[in-house]
């Protein structure tokens, strides 16, 4: 796809943002839970040593916190600095999750935040493990506003155009809410939020093993993490095959590119790496049917019929409808005042064919597709990291309740090592989520390159590099930080 330097600098500004971001974001949803059910042990038993575990955990959380709203807060403001003529266009709707977010959830978490941080010798113990917990729903809640309004930009729902403001308008916000991709995607990215904070816990408490300390922590912190990791995992597991259906639903093209399949078909084989396939396992997975009928790249481009008869139609198609829908809103907008009857017949062509407003800005059938390679391998190292962690933590807990993971050297480094692969599959996710939906900032609504703000490619540059440095010296930082409390360690093992 040939994009010009501004859309392209713009999008991998909007993806280091982003990309940074999500380094954060997952481990304060996993860490939450955690420390959650630890505190939950300490007000059931009255142990302390489960207080002091908690304790120590919610430091590490702190740093972490502290850290994403920086990055969180950045990447808000670039929807008016970088695409300007998106947020005017649909404003109202992507604002309004957002503004809940702002107001409501992340009020809610930073204001529980304070009294579980600061509150421990304050405020009773049930009071204070409500404020945890209260912490790790907050964190949900903030996700899932803006899943919300991510998943907006995946299917457009609830909203309808109005010409006189050139804006499209909010008019069923439950339709946005209850977007089942917005559904799919809130649990999938926080249960991914809790594998990522089971692998970290479990890497740190790892480490301490290996060095001979700190060992009644470790094995309770690493049983306690290993079993929220288990059943976050499994459940990532069932959401993503939610996603799927949703994917082949309504973007049939990021789900092709998922699989480079070119040609699709009834019975669509699953491609676990190219020339390795499993029959018929793309149509069980995407439609729940081992004869579904799944579409692909080319097909989606020189239009297809499903089976039921649904007819879509083909890029060529598309783009002329979407031209005259672009020349419909010209003509209406020309007319509206000085003739009437010509500016209502205007408005009724472009109602007609509103749907493919957004094809009218592309130039040709190639832009219409992802970046194959990138999209294709992105979902494998998501999908194998998953799954090859999930292992991991089965056989860890397993080793943990029988008493021999401290002899098992290697299954402890693994441990330990596999903290990376986690962040590189959360990342993966997201690449296949954005990119895979490429050339649209709103699926088949709004391409990318209609959607940016008039600056020079200059100022653009500047920030990127200069976002660059700041975020990379955040998380230096936060590394730092993090790796010198966790050598002082919890000291909880100290009767």
């Amino acid at each position: 796809m040939i994009e010009s330097a501004l859309v392209g600098w713009s999008r991998l500004q909007f993806a280091l943002t982003a990309g940074y971001h999500w380094i954060f974001v997952p481990l304060t949803l996993g860490l939450a839970v955690i420390m959650a059910v630890m505190e939950s042990i300490y007000v059931k038993t009255g142990d302390e040593f489960w207080k002091r575990t908690a304790k120590f955990w919610m430091k590490i959380f702190a740093i972490n916190f502290a850290v994403g709203i920086a990055t969180g807060i950045i990447l808000e403001f670039e929807f008016g600095t970088n695409f300007s003529n998106y947020s005017w266009f649909v404003g109202d709707i992507f604002g309004a999750p957002l503004a809940i977010e702002g107001i409501f959830a992340f009020f809610m978490e930073a204001t529980f935040f304070a009294v579980m941080f600061f509150g421990w010798e304050k405020v009773g113990k049930r009071f204070h493990l409500a404020s945890t917990w209260f912490t790790a729903i907050g964190a949900a809640i903030s996700a899932l506003w803006i899943l919300v309004a991510n998943s907006w930009m995946q299917n457009p729902v609830g909203m309808d155009f109005n010409p006189d403001t050139v804006r499209h308008e909010m008019v069923d916000f439950w339709a946005v809410v209850l977007n089942p991709v917005a559904i799919s995607k809130f649990f999938h990215a926080v249960f991914s939020g809790w594998m990522t904070g089971s692998i970290f816990v479990i890497g740190i408490s790892c480490w301490y093993l290996l060095k001979g300390r700190e060992r009644k922590f470790a094995l309770a912190s690493i049983r306690v993490a290993a079993i929220v990791g288990i059943v976050g995992t499994l459940s990532v597991m069932l959401s993503g095959d939610s996603s799927g259906v949703q994917m082949a639903k309504y973007q049939p093209m990021k789900l092709a590119a998922a699989e480079g399949l070119e040609e699709g078909g009834k019975g669509a084989p699953f491609s676990i790496v190219p020339g390795v396939e499993i029959p018929n396992m793309l149509s069980i997975l995407a439609t729940h049917d081992i004869d579904g009928y799944v579409p692909g790249i080319n097909n989606i481009l020189d239009g297809y019929t499903t089976p039921e008869g649904e007819v879509h139609l083909s890029a060529e198609e598309k783009m002329e409808r979407g031209k005259i829908a672009i020349e419909a809103f010209s003509e209406y907008r020309d007319s509206k005042d000085s003739n009437p009857e010509e500016a209502a017949v205007a408005r009724e062509v472009l109602e007609e064919n509103m749907e493919y407003f957004g094809y009218g800005y592309i130039d040709s059938r190639e832009e219409l597709v992802p970046p194959v390679g990138l999209v294709y391998w992105a979902f494998r190292v998501m999908v194998g990291f998953g799954s090859a962690l999930l292992l991991l933590m089965m056989v860890v807990l397993w080793a943990e309740r029988r008493g021999r993971l401290e002899k098992m050297r290697w299954l402890m480094w693994a441990a330990l090592l596999s903290i990376p692969l986690v962040y590189l599959a959360g990342q993966a996710g997201w690449i296949v989520a954005e990119v895979g939906r490429q050339p649209w900032v709103i699926d088949g609504l709004l391409p990318v390159k209609a959607a940016v703000s008039s600056v020079s490619v200059a100022a653009v540059k500047t920030t990127f590099f200069l976002f660059v440095a700041i975020f990379t010296l955040f998380l230096a930082i936060e590394i730092r930080i993090m790796i010198k409390a966790i050598k002082e360690g919890p000291k909880v093992d100290v009767e």
